[in-house]
């Protein structure tokens, strides 16, 4: 009887003890004892440990057959405690597909060395596992704002005016124009909200920021939402009901790659709304408490996020900062020009992943706030017509998904959140 072709995983899952079956991918692990030459065959679902005896037909190719070659092998499922998962396959046929070189990492697993062969290391099974958590946690944002009637949109990459400020602009030669890469989707998720009302998008952003820090790319995978008709408190219960739900989701339907990275699932579990929330005000003083020397007015840097996330360990907000150490287009609180209605989510380690807030809506006090950022003003004229033609109060946010990734799977770097990071030194391949 042919056997039949199956996925490494549906094995364990099917409890195909006693079938014949063909499994094909590629030889993670090889050694040989004595008679028997013993493979560790991986495919994306997972790894089996396969077994050649050397009266088997298929020995002569498991004697030539080197690390991560791609192979196509048949043979019986058998149960053995001692093998990864408690099941083994007794090879009686294996094909070789393609025949590795002998394969550069054997023996370094520098982090500098691993980051230099990206590409080969995105087969490793820890790569593999957070490759796949975040394919799910992409799905959960979606699934998220689509139940919440937002609707996707699709912003342009190019960009003729800043956002964020001109200093961390990557700029490009577009034909025979100069412009930008995009920083921030959230210009033109504003134009949309006029016609679609509650708008949102999954798309990278560019920002030339010459950080060394943990939580710093100059390439990042940007969450980015704009709703009409909005306050910055709709905004962040929209936000927290967000991270809750990527949280729980995680937990439950990714538990069995978070328990072999080792991740902190009950920190997930627990994630419960509403999340604390405290006023810039109140974050300086705890701050100032703690021996930092930081002045009112100035801005919170890695150091002040990871000191004021200790307090709570577990996410929240800051909120109302002080208007110039935020972007022009942040709504200034009527009773008081000098704070801004901004807010921050921020996690233990990492700090910071989420920046959101309400947006200018009045036409004039758009047009002072581009002045005392010394912007053009005819390079925002697009923006300031959306003032112009049935402004609406409204607020948004923009949530770093690698930031989310390297808090969810307790990962020191958001450089292993991304298949291939872009830093200020990492640009291959």
């Amino acid at each position: 009887m042919p056997a039949s072709l199956v996925q490494i995983q549906q094995i364990f899952d099917k409890k195909l003890e006693g079938k014949k079956v063909k499994i094909r991918g590629w030889v993670y692990r090889k050694r040989e004892i004595k008679y028997t030459i013993f493979l560790l065959i991986r495919d994306s679902t997972g790894v089996i440990q396969c077994t050649v005896k050397k009266d088997s037909s298929a020995w002569e190719m498991a004697d030539k057959v080197t690390i991560e070659s791609s192979v196509i092998l048949s043979g019986m499922v058998k149960s053995d405690k001692r093998a990864p998962g408690g099941y083994e396959i007794a090879v009686d046929q294996l094909t070789i597909v393609g025949l590795a070189e002998t394969f550069p990492i054997t023996k370094d697993y520098s982090e500098d060395f691993l980051r230099d062969v990206r590409h080969l290391w995105l087969r490793s099974r820890r790569m593999t596992l957070i490759m796949r958590v975040r394919s799910e946690v992409l799905k959960f944002i979606h699934d998220f704002f689509r139940r919440r009637g937002y609707v996707e949109v699709s912003p342009p990459m190019f960009i003729s005016s800043a956002c964020e400020g001109g200093a961390t602009l990557f700029g490009l030669k577009y034909f025979d124009k100069e412009l930008y890469l995009t920083q921030s989707a959230q210009l033109h998720l504003e134009a949309l909200i006029y016609s679609l009302e509650k708008v949102y998008c999954v798309a990278p952003s560019f920002r030339a920021e010459k950080s060394r820090t943990i939580r710093h790319l100059a390439e990042f995978w940007h969450v980015e939402a704009e709703a009409a008709f909005t306050t910055m408190e709709d905004m962040m219960k929209l936000e927290e009901d967000l991270v809750a739900y990527i949280c729980h989701q995680t937990a439950k339907k990714c538990k069995k790659e978070l328990e072999i990275l080792n991740t902190n699932i009950e920190k997930l579990l627990k994630v419960k709304t509403p999340f604390p929330r405290i006023t810039y005000n109140e974050a300086i003083e705890r701050l100032q408490n703690k021996g930092f020397k930081i002045e009112w007015g100035e801005d919170l840097g890695y150091d002040e996020e990871k000191a004021l996330a200790e307090d709570f360990g577990h996410p929240f907000f800051i909120y109302a900062y002080p208007r110039k150490i935020k972007a022009f287009y942040c709504k200034t609180y009527r009773d008081n020009p000098e704070l801004v209605m901004s807010e921050d989510m921020l996690v233990p380690r990492i700090g910071e992943i989420i920046t959101g807030g309400a947006r200018e809506d009045n036409k004039e006090e758009l047009i002072k706030r581009l002045k005392e950022f010394g912007l053009r003003q005819e390079d925002y004229e697009w923006y300031i017509d959306l003032r112009r033609y049935g402004t609406v109060p409204h607020a948004g946010f923009g949530l770093g998904v690698e930031r989310l990734l390297a808090w969810i799977l307790d990962l020191e770097n958001v450089i292993d959140a991304v298949p291939f990071p872009r830093t200020i030194r990492r640009y291959y391949p």
